[in-house]
């Protein structure tokens, strides 16, 4: 594995593969559907594991319904913010239910739909999150429909509704919440439907999660509406699954220990900058702690701070952790730094590059 030249994205297949356990454990006791949602993790060399414990795929974009529809299979599920009309008919071709952001994109592009299940998105007004950036019931939100009665006016063309208010939630008690205010408010509207998704954000692959207790909650929700209940994991399915493994380049001081690596939060780990997060860096023990610093010119390009077992040289080798969800499907060329490969640890421990990327695809990228 050292052999590989830094920097590049290292999936592990068995830390995938207990996520999916948790999956299927739900699939069987909640009776939900789990679908991954590609806008986190659309990395699908690794599809042909997710498959066998996930049932399908949903999408936010014309080309996330192909990707689903061509590399993983299943159930396809399409949703937009807001759909064109330039595209609206091969996201029909490509998918097996579409799921419409407004009643004004549903009106528009129903006679579209071919026969296919058709969902709204609704916005309870209510959510779980942690940042007003990530949050879809913030102020004068456009993602999806509010009032009870304008929903219910167009209900007779809906199979199902989506629903996406929870971000990064691993608390049991306050998903219950939220569910049942939706139920208060939403309750007329649910019992007329064929399926629910409950969207992403639940944390239920998390250390000491209550995955009994929350399967419990899915399957009386389920039985009290008589409605299919999906799951759209993102996080949650690829949970310290994967690492950015780089390689020291500099070393220094200036107040603090520097390290500069072949990387850049910029472009290859963008969320920790956009939500001033840390990266989860070093054993956590060592003595000797270093800030890990990217190598574009951006002067807030940095990893985080790590503690290591011996000081930093040129050359050592660093694994950022936490680098599968939101990462590769949002890598860039910013400063034209070299694109992380991709790679696979298999079960057996071998590890294959399953993309490499090189000064031409930088140049393709452009014009």
């Amino acid at each position: 594995m050292h052999t590989l030249p830094t920097p590049y994205y290292l999936i592990d297949k068995p830390a995938l593969q207990r996520n999916l356990d948790t999956i299927n454990y739900i699939r069987k006791h909640s009776g939900a559907k789990v679908l991954l949602a590609l806008k986190c993790f659309a990395t699908w060399s690794v599809f042909d594991l997710m498959r066998q414990h996930m049932d399908g795929t949903t999408s936010s974009s014309l080309y996330e319904v192909k990707l689903g529809y061509q590399k993983f299979g299943g159930e396809t599920h399409a949703y937009s913010v807001a759909f064109a009309d330039h595209e609206i008919d091969e996201v029909v071709a490509n998918c097996d239910k579409i799921i419409f952001n407004s009643i004004n994109q549903l009106k528009r592009y129903a006679s579209k739909a071919q026969g296919k299940p058709m969902g709204l998105r609704l916005n309870p007004g209510i959510s779980c999150a942690g940042f007003d950036l990530a949050d879809p019931a913030r102020t004068y939100s456009r993602l999806g429909e509010g009032d009870p009665a304008r929903i219910l006016a167009v209900a007779d063309q809906l199979d199902g509704v989506m629903i996406h208010n929870n971000c990064e939630n691993d608390d049991l008690p306050r998903f219950d919440a939220l569910l049942t205010q939706i139920e208060h408010t939403y309750g007329d509207i649910l019992r007329r439907l064929k399926w629910v998704s409950l969207g992403g954000g639940i944390s239920f692959t998390a250390k000491d999660y209550p995955v009994d207790a929350f399967c419990q909650r899915l399957q009386r929700f389920a039985q009290e509406y008589d409605v299919q209940v999906y799951l759209e994991p993102g996080e949650a399915a690829v949970r310290h699954s994967t690492t950015l493994e780089v390689s020291v380049l500099d070393v220094g001081f200036n107040g603090k220990h520097l390290a500069v690596v072949d990387s850049s939060t910029e472009a290859h780990m963008l969320d920790l900058l956009i939500y001033r997060e840390t990266a989860p860096l070093g054993d956590g023990t060592g003595e000797h702690e270093y800030m890990v610093c990217g190598k574009t010119c951006l002067a807030g390009d940095i990893f985080g701070e790590g503690r290591f077992a011996a000081p930093l040289q040129i050359g050592d080798r660093i694994s950022i952790g936490d680098a599968a969800g939101y990462t590769m499907v949002k890598k860039n060329w910013f400063n034209g730094v070299h694109m992380p490969s991709i790679a696979v640890k298999e079960a057996d421990g071998s590890v294959r590059v399953v993309r490499e990327f090189s000064f031409d695809d930088y140049v393709n990228s452009l014009s």
